[in-house]
């Protein structure tokens, strides 16, 4: 408990944002408290301190009435990464489920949600080594020797990254509408384009573009800090859609407060995001350019949001390069960007059928 205390204190301590911002590290605890209420299964929530001192925000659930813990323990765990902007509680609808017969572990990245906030490099290189490292350590830390790794946006870049540099630890890596793979398309003529095509893409929500055009100057959730007390309502007018993807569970702003928390404190994971990325959110680094890396054996699965923004085609592409043994690329219908939240159910079994492949 101390040393909850003391994390929150140093990171408070370390923000120079206005003090009129309403948020803080307890409060950030307090929304993360009532989410995680909602967990029916057996919870650990701990911070794990690395060998640098910097300390992640870690969940770890089990359900010991489907089977035994010795069996539980016997089975690769999964190991879940959550995206941009995002924190441990947005995993509320699929812990319960994904933990029925293996452990699941969560934690909050390196510089997001409840995690230590440290500097981060501005050479994109450097930054991602510092994600990719802290993902490595903790795994050390915590005895982990294989793990199911799952990724989520963002955090299926930084995944991606980890399994092409510790092959050995991932026994099947799960991209979910993952960030940073496809090249940036060059600009193309008005008139080249194909205005017959019977197929669009889904529009790019207003929140992705607000963030698009401050990115290039400032660290992309700067707005949310800077609105100081309009910042919760600057998150609802945004993202509407969280509280309709987890009005199941809350019957108010528990999910876009739950956010506010988590990206009004310190940028610190902010700032190594920006160096890994260019305008509109294009990673300098595009993974696609490095999937040939991940050993050929290894077993890739791309889920994708029929709905979402992000071009799934990049998938086809990677299972190209890797091949269409080992690399396999699904649509769930009716989702979006947060495929893990608007279809829980779908997506729950489908990362429920493949961990089964799994020891």
């Amino acid at each position: 408990m101390q040393d909850e205390i003391d994390l929150e204190q140093n990171n408070e301590n370390s923000s120079w944002w206005p003090s009129w911002r309403p948020t803080s590290m307890s409060l950030l605890k307090n929304a993360e408290a009532k989410i995680l209420a909602c967990i029916k299964s057996d919870l650990w929530a701990r911070f794990v301190t690395l060998p640098n001192q910097n300390r992640i925000r870690t969940l770890t659930v089990t359900n010991g009435t489907a089977h035994t813990i010795n069996d539980q323990v016997a089975r690769t765990p999964l190991v879940m990464v959550h995206g941009f902007g995002g924190g441990v509680g947005l995993w509320i609808h699929n812990l319960d489920a994904l933990s029925c017969s293996r452990t699941v572990h969560a934690f909050d990245l390196l510089g997001f949600g409840r995690s230590s906030r440290p500097l981060f490099s501005t050479d994109g290189t450097l930054a991602e080594e510092q994600f990719v490292s802290s993902i490595e350590q903790w795994r050390e830390v915590l005895g982990l020797d294989r793990m199911i790794l799952l990724g989520h946006s963002l955090g299926g870049y930084l995944a991606t990254s980890y399994a092409i540099q510790y092959p050995e630890r991932v026994s099947h890596l799960i991209l979910v509408d993952p960030w940073g793979f496809p090249e940036r398309p060059k600009p193309q003529p008005e008139a080249s384009e194909d205005k017959g095509s019977a197929t669009k893409r889904p529009t790019i929500p207003r929140w992705v573009k607000a963030v698009a055009s401050v990115a290039g100057y400032f660290n992309p959730l700067a707005i949310i800090r800077a609105a100081g007390p309009w910042g919760p309502g600057l998150v609802n007018r945004f993202r509407p859609d969280f509280k309709r993807k987890f009005e199941d569970l809350f019957d108010d702003n528990t999910m876009t407060e739950y956010l506010y928390h988590c990206n009004a404190q310190t940028p610190s994971g902010e700032v190594g995001f920006r160096a890994m990325s260019e305008s509109l959110g294009w990673a300098k680094r595009p993974m696609v350019q490095r999937v040939h890396k991940l050993p050929f054996s290894m077993p890739v699965t791309m889920l994708y949001g029929a709905r979402s923004w992000v071009d799934s085609s990049t998938g086809t592409i990677v299972s190209q390069i890797r091949g269409q043994n080992t690399t396999r690329v699904m649509l769930i219908d009716h989702a979006s960007h947060h495929v893990y939240a608007d279809r829980p159910d779908e997506f729950n079994k489908v990362v429920q059928n493949i961990c089964n492949t799994v020891d």
